[in-house]
């Protein structure tokens, strides 16, 4: 089960500022859609547990039969047989406690494992604006924390009340049979543990609170410097005495909740202890001069100490239930705004596969603005949560051109005219706001999205490897291939030298996000797994842009065999590129500009000419690329 401690001691510390909290409408009932596969399991959970609690008086009893018909009238006969019976029925609560722990955690990991798969998968269906926004860390937790705390609505709280509740009816219904008046002055004591056990409570929580906050501030500032891009930043600009020390302020920080935490939480259990104790004494007192005035028998005072002893806790579990309660409840809420965030990029159910032998690429008169956040995220999880007057930003508008079959196009024009926008929506990351992008004739909204993924293959400047081999990577393409494929595309890419230096070959880890190779290794390496998908369109969004010289034109030469015949979308740097392009499109502020071949557009004079003379004179002149 989720959370450490004792349910009591859960119940005491939860974060009161859930009571607050308002739910969405149907919360409760949507919880229930992923309690109906565990039925079974929850009514033998139910089961267990109102049995577990009603053993709880069978103890007290026994030995009340024990002490008063047994040893009072030297039957050791009885007294041996109801010996066995409470060493039975301890036998039996152990096994019963032990079945209902296996049955909790059986509903519950089953309960997590279905909100974190559907989270997962729904969140891998958000456009690209919504990973743009969000604040990574928060989205895990939703995943972790948020889940968890969902778990307990359906496992430790359900415990909690029903062991509580069934437990101390039990209790005072057996203690008012033995004695209306240790049951009164029992009760009588109720508030002497439940007043002090909020009050601590409530600063426990608040301690806990601070604590998981600074907490994840510790984790993030590890996370951020522990990864090979803060570590290298780390060592460039040589501060680390001040990281240290940033870490260390943290650090105490938190050494200080944990001291805090540790005080309050042993305070709290010493305090009810000590008031148990002090309730025990009452209780012997009284009912010892009751047994003396013949009110009842010694053993009935043995039994009703013995419940007394048994009725503080579920009692004071339950004055704090309703606030445990709403804290499982509002992370199933947390859950579920995820959830409900409508994905943007969606396929129809009559979406059609892109035919095979066309693969050209239309733009009609399109026009596109990124979403604002109020559609593509949500405002608990970006870092700096949107206002109400965010306006979409235009960033293509009305732009209009044809890649024929096999034709290279290529994209020029200064930062920020929308030219990686332009190719994230050749492959459907984001759909036009106006217009229509075609390949092979047919709008991508009515597109099968695996027949697309199929279609189009896409190399970033910056491309994503996974912490895995180089086998895992290349076959992230295509998880059919073969060993002698792999090996033939990273030839074809002009990896010759990597292969023979790779430590454990194709099994080589490439470490996090690729950091084990070198700029053009990892580019390169892109690009092999882009020639093992083999698709009919490629797009390279200055798929060069981190190439020497030398590794520039082995892989020029490797991706010239690997576009033949192939539709090309190309945002280029480079005077080779754009000098072999069928077609050069050049935009400034969202629209296309000039278009033409490169002689053609020299010879207009225009905004292609001043690119050429501050972008591209100086590779003509020098045989040299420009950029890393």
């Amino acid at each position: 089960m989720a959370g450490g401690g004792p349910p009591i001691y859960r119940s005491l510390v939860n974060d009161g500022s859930a009571k607050g909290t308002s739910l969405a409408p149907g919360t409760v009932r949507r919880i229930g859609q992923y309690t109906r596969p565990h039925w079974r399991s929850i009514l033998f959970f139910l089961v267990v547990t109102s049995v577990s609690s009603a053993i709880v008086v069978a103890n007290p009893l026994l030995l009340k039969a024990i002490i008063d018909r047994g040893v009072a009238q030297q039957d050791t006969g009885l007294v041996t047989l109801l010996a066995t019976g409470v060493a039975v029925l301890a036998v039996l609560e152990a096994a019963l406690g032990m079945t209902g722990r296996w049955l909790s955690a059986r509903i519950g990991e089953g309960v997590i494992y279905l909100l974190r798969t559907q989270v997962f998968t729904h969140v891998q269906r958000m456009p690209l604006a919504f990973f743009t926004r969000t604040q990574t860390g928060s989205l895990i937790s939703r995943l972790n924390t948020d889940v968890v705390g969902a778990q307990r609505a359906i496992t430790s709280v359900l415990q909690s009340v029903v062991s509580n509740v069934i437990s101390t009816a039990a209790v005072v219904t057996t203690m008012l049979l033995l004695s209306w008046q240790i049951t009164l002055l029992a009760l009588l004591l109720v508030p002497l543990f439940v007043l002090p056990a909020k009050f601590i409570g409530r600063k426990v929580a608040n301690v806990s609170r601070d604590g998981m906050n600074l907490n994840a501030e510790m984790s993030s500032l590890m996370t951020e410097r522990f990864n090979v891009g803060g570590a290298m930043l780390v060592k460039l600009y040589g501060r680390p005495e001040e990281e240290s020390a940033a870490f260390a302020e943290r650090a105490s920080r938190v050494r200080d909740i944990g001291v805090a935490q540790a005080v309050f939480g042993g305070l709290l259990f010493t305090l009810i202890g000590m008031i148990t104790s002090l309730a025990t004494a009452v209780v012997y007192g009284v009912g010892g001069n009751l047994v003396i005035g013949g009110a009842f028998e010694l053993g009935t005072l043995v039994a009703l100490t013995t419940l007394l002893a048994r009725l503080y806790a579920p009692i004071t579990a339950l004055s704090n239930v309703h606030v445990e309660i709403m804290t499982a409840l509002v992370s199933f809420d947390r859950v579920f705004e995820v959830l409900d965030l409508k994905p943007m990029i969606e396929e129809k159910p009559d979406a059609r596969d892109i035919p095979s032998d066309s693969a050209s690429v239309e733009f009609d008169r399109v026009s596109f603005s990124y979403p604002g956040a109020e559609v593509a995220s949500l405002t608990s999880l970006e870092l700096t949560p949107y206002s109400e007057n965010d306006e979409n930003t235009q960033v293509l508008s009305e732009v209009s051109f044809t890649a024929e079959p096999g034709q290279l196009v290529a994209l020029v024009g200064p930062s920020g005219a929308g030219k990686t926008t332009l190719t994230h929506l050749v492959s459907r990351l984001y759909d036009p706001t106006a217009g229509s992008v075609r390949i092979g004739g047919l709008d991508l909204r009515d597109v099968r999205t695996q027949s697309l993924r199929d279609t189009v293959g896409v190399v970033t400047q910056d491309p994503q490897l996974f912490h895995d081999t180089v086998a895992a990577n290349l076959r992230y393409a295509r998880p059919d291939a073969t060993d002698e494929e792999l090996v033939e595309v990273m030839r074809a890419a002009q990896l010759n030298h990597l292969l023979q230096t790779l430590p454990d070959g194709l099994d080589t880890m490439v470490g996090d996000r690729g950091y084990r190779l070198s700029g053009g290794e990892k580019q390169r390496l892109a690009i092999a797994r882009l020639l093992l998908k083999a698709p009919s369109v490629v797009v390279l969004d200055e798929a060069t842009a981190h190439l020497d010289s030398e590794s520039e034109a082995a892989v020029q030469e490797a991706l010239r065999t690997a576009l033949t015949g192939r539709t090309s979308l190309v945002i280029a740097h480079r005077l080779a590129t754009v000098r072999e392009a069928d077609q050069i499109l050049v935009l400034e502020e969202g629209r296309i500009l000039e278009r033409g071949t490169h002689s053609e557009l020299l010879d207009r004079d225009g905004l292609y000419t001043a690119l050429y003379r501050t972008q591209f004179a100086t590779q003509e002149k020098t045989g040299t690329p420009s950029g890393g």
